[in-house]
């Protein structure tokens, strides 16, 4: 098969290709799963389809939990609660494409599109649509932060930074690293679930020039922590990049303390550090994801004490309205006077610990 050439002039890569056969439409996901409830292009014309074949692969039927995560569900357009834009961001882009919630930290969101578009996506109101970073509003952002002397960090994500070509990439660190006062650059991408294929060695290389650089990733379930994307994060570890995970507790996927207990064991054992358990964000669309909180505490606690440390994220829930994010578990401490504090640990017994 004849090589073509992309945007940047490059030779089209295996990523590339894989994903110009992503199913986009209601008839193509109908094919390839034949009892697919009916009555869903209302919903895709909404919110738009996207599945390409290697994620396409990992599904066993069109409602298993990994198949939840990107087929089309009439629910979508159905429920009272969530908003288009829970978290303000809106609110709180200073420039186009960057977001200023934390006083030492921004995101700049330096792509919309992603390998598949997840049906309980946070920025689901992007989903499909055009637009993102342009060179004008990049040049913006950058002005912004060389200006602001608290921004220690920036974070690239989306849609999925790792959907533009390595010298679009290789162009957003060096600019961002020319910015003496930021010393964290952190890119929260997808693609080692949904299309390892895009990890390359030449990619990571680009990443390791630019240290410190962390890589935050996305697992909600074990079935997706395949030998491809094992491989695509022992390449990026390989290379010194720091790796964690944020997964977000969904209903019908992963709210289950046994499968949520596989993947973060996998997960450390292939060198990834369990980071954030998202309480769902109230997007509109989304509300048959949801879980309760008392759902969720009741899991971490049954983790607590029964599976390494290493392997327990921070249960977190980011507040509406740009509020931030908080943890959502209870204080183990129980009590406490002049001479001791009181404890309850993982069993549920109660601890004595002297004040000194």
């Amino acid at each position: 098969m004849e090589n073509r050439r992309g945007e940047s002039g490059e030779m089209e890569q295996e990523w590339q290709k894989i994903l110009k056969k992503s199913i986009t439409t209601v008839k193509e996901l109908a094919d390839r799963f034949p009892d697919v409830p009916g009555g869903l292009h209302e919903v895709a014309a909404k919110y738009p389809v996207k599945i390409n074949p290697y994620y396409l692969s990992l599904m066993k039927t069109h409602d298993d939990p990994v198949a939840l995560q990107a087929v089309p569900s009439a629910e979508e357009l159905g429920g009272v609660h969530g908003h288009e834009d829970p978290l303000a961001e809106l609110h709180l882009s200073c420039v186009d494409n960057l977001i200023h919630r934390y006083p030492d930290r921004v995101v700049l969101l330096a792509s919309r599109d992603c390998a598949v578009y997840c049906r309980f996506c946070m920025r689901k109101r992007n989903t499909g649509r055009t637009g993102g970073l342009t060179p004008n509003s990049f040049k913006d952002a950058v002005a912004y932060i060389r200006e602001d002397h608290r921004i220690k960090e920036v974070i690239l994500s989306g849609g999925d930074p790792f959907l533009l070509a390595d010298d679009r990439i290789e162009h957003l660190l060096s600019e961002i690293r020319r910015i003496a006062h930021v010393g964290m650059i952190r890119i929260h991408s997808r693609v080692m679930c949904t299309l390892p294929q895009r990890i390359t060695q030449a990619l990571a290389g680009i990443l390791a020039k630019y240290h410190p650089v962390c890589v935050n990733t996305h697992f909600n379930h074990p079935a997706e922590l395949t030998a491809q994307a094992e491989k695509s994060l022992k390449i990026l570890a390989g290379n010194g990049i720091m790796l964690g995970c944020q997964t977000v507790l969904l209903k019908g996927v992963n709210n289950d303390p046994k499968v949520l207990e596989n993947l973060f064991r996998k997960l450390v054992c292939a060198g990834v550090r369990p980071y954030y358990l998202h309480h769902p964000d109230l997007v509109k669309g989304t509300g048959h994801f949801y879980c309760s909180l008392d759902q969720g505490i009741s899991i971490m606690n049954s983790l607590r004490g029964f599976i390494s440390g290493m392997c327990i994220p921070d249960y977190v829930v980011d507040l509406p309205g740009g509020a931030g994010k908080v943890s959502a578990l209870p204080s183990r401490l129980c009590g406490a006077d002049e001479k001791e504090y009181v404890f309850e640990n993982h069993k549920g017994s109660l601890i004595r610990y002297p004040c000194l």
